[in-house]
């Protein structure tokens, strides 16, 4: 499958599907569990709540995010590609961190969540037609393809492992 065209999305995520450097978009999104697993391997759970700077989320807390942010963009794309035109809600993220209580959980038990929330929308996603591909909605006020919105979400994990490897482990 091919990348988006720009109009199949707004360009606030041209950040993200950018990241995506391979038209396999199925195969990165089946990659990225054992990436995160392999960042995390050998990283002690103190190290857990560090975060870069004043105000910025801890590591546990942006592995929180990226569950958030899974269930978030599949749902997305579950609605589109059912040809569900009801406009999708935006989401606040800080709320959702604040709540989530990434803090108090081993990295083991959130890097098994989203590698369970991954393969099962992988399952989803390897039975999606052409047709349910290309399909758009609208989410956040905004008209968005299910193939964006893939896309998006595979550059979303990207752009988060490379903030990690930049920022927390350097």
């Amino acid at each position: 499958m091919f990348k988006p065209e720009n109009s199949e999305y707004d360009p606030y995520y041209e950040t993200y599907i950018s990241l995506v450097k391979n038209d396999d978009i199925l195969g990165v999104l089946a990659g990225q569990p054992g990436e995160l697993q392999e960042l995390f391997a050998e990283m002690p759970e103190e190290k857990g709540a560090l975060a870069y700077d004043e105000g910025k989320w801890t590591i546990k807390e942006l592995l929180g995010h990226l569950i958030d942010g899974e269930r978030m963009f599949a749902y997305r794309i579950f609605r589109i590609s059912r040809a569900d035109k009801t406009p999708i809600e935006g989401f606040e993220q800080d709320g959702y961190i604040e709540n989530a209580r990434s803090n108090s959980r081993s990295f083991s038990g959130l890097l098994e969540e989203f590698a369970l929330l991954r393969n099962a929308n992988m399952l989803f996603f390897k039975n999606l037609s052409d047709e349910d591909w290309l399909r758009t909605g609208t989410a956040n006020n905004v008209g968005i393809s299910v193939r964006a919105l893939a896309y998006i979400m595979a550059g979303h994990i990207t752009h988060h492992i490379n903030i990690l490897r930049t920022r927390y482990l350097r």
